[in-house]
């Protein structure tokens, strides 16, 4: 299959890194960029920087990778992760995983690619994140490649063919592993399930029977846990407002939130990589007719997330305000209890809507976690 059929969605070359490069440079927001990404190094030392990036490589060398452990360092306590001795150079993955925030958890797993010295992979990115020249050159830069977003049903599923289409081209051509959400747009509240949408789209570029179909694509479910959920009260607002009406975005909310992600602080971090769907099991769901397949599919991807989902003291509260009860008061002190009351009411106070729906929301997004992990089983 040749590249040029994907010339809308693709990440950039290393041809067309120099030229991108400079234009990231000369752009008005580049000083704003800097200015947080790499606090301590003055302006014109970063556009030296910037200058010697040749390669796509060297961009998340010595570009990305400096700035995500930037972001870590300065608003994470801690960043674990299990599993990257599964993965080899020999092969490439298509990496499913649980979608919490828009930019940190793909980043932080090629951050964690890198470190392992294992080839990092391309990102899916929505066509609604992707404007203004900037973004799109620092994202091509990243290895992302353009999901696009709305239109009407016709559109949808033509845009889902090309997209499973590059993915598999990807992985079986090009040798780039890729990252896609479980779901269509994040988890807002906690409650992490693979949509069988998603699912059907992978197999969509290939006309061979289930099991062959979508065992080539090495589907490798991952699990990202954040201490304190990212926006987690951009997202009880936007829960609350579902409740009553469509919720509408705001032109600049997905900005925001790619904002607000990187800023505020996170307490620990641990991101699994869990094992690759085998054969086998692929054959398992064969077993079933029509859409069971990739029901029963789904049902092994969430088991593979809820079984490697690291479950923190802020879980554990949560599920115990929720349920008035303390099932699980051992996983926390007094003190730590009474920080996340604070925590929790300090945020709802800024919200608008009725105080105790928002706080039933917010704990359900802490606590849907420990339901998951702990109660199927």
């Amino acid at each position: 299959m040749s590249q040029q059929k994907f010339e809308n969605i693709r990440p950039y070359n290393d041809d067309e890194v120099p030229a991108a490069v400079a234009r990231v440079v000369e752009s008005s927001y580049f000083d704003e960029i800097v200015k947080y990404v790499f606090p301590d190094v003055p302006p014109q030392k970063c556009k030296e920087m910037f200058s010697t990036i040749k390669t796509v490589r060297d961009f998340q060398e010595n570009i990305m990778h400096k700035a995500i452990n930037g972001i870590i360092s300065k608003t994470s306590e801690k960043l674990t992760f299990s599993g990257f001795d599964k993965l080899n150079n020999d092969h490439r993955y298509m990496f499913l995983s649980n979608h919490r925030d828009i930019l940190l958890d793909a980043a932080i797993l090629q951050v964690l690619l890198f470190d392992n010295e294992i080839e990092t992979s391309e990102i899916t990115f929505g066509s609604n994140l992707m404007k203004g020249q900037t973004v799109i050159d620092i994202g091509k830069l990243n290895k992302m490649f353009r999901i696009e977003r709305g239109g009407n049903i016709k559109d949808f599923y033509r845009n889902s063919v090309e997209v499973s289409s590059y993915m598999r081209y990807a992985i079986t051509e090009k040798h780039q592993s890729t990252w896609i959400a479980q779901r269509n747009g994040r988890t807002k509240d906690g409650d992490d399930k693979t949509e069988l949408g998603v699912l059907k789209m992978f197999s969509l570029s290939s006309d061979k029977p289930f099991a062959d179909n979508l065992n080539e694509l090495n589907i490798t479910p991952i699990a990202v846990s954040y201490e304190y959920e990212p926006c987690v009260f951009l997202k009880t607002q936007e829960l609350f407002v579902s409740k009553y009406q469509k919720y509408v975005k705001s032109e600049r909310e997905d900005l925001n939130s790619i904002l607000h992600g990187i800023m505020q602080p996170k307490g620990q971090i641990h991101l699994a990589v869990t094992n690759t769907i085998t054969e086998d099991e692929l054959k398992e769901c064969d077993t079933y007719l029509k859409n069971e397949k990739f029901h029963h599919l789904g049902q092994i991807i969430d088991k593979r997330i809820y079984d490697n989902y690291t479950l923190w003291k802020t879980n554990y509260i949560a599920y115990d305000m929720l349920t008035a009860g303390e099932k699980f008061k051992n996983y926390y002190s007094p003190d730590e209890k009474t920080a996340f009351v604070a925590y929790m009411e300090n945020g709802l106070k800024r919200l608008i809507g009725d105080y105790d729906e928002l706080c039933e929301i917010f704990l359900g997004i802490y606590a849907n976690p420990v339901k998951n992990v702990k109660e199927k089983k």
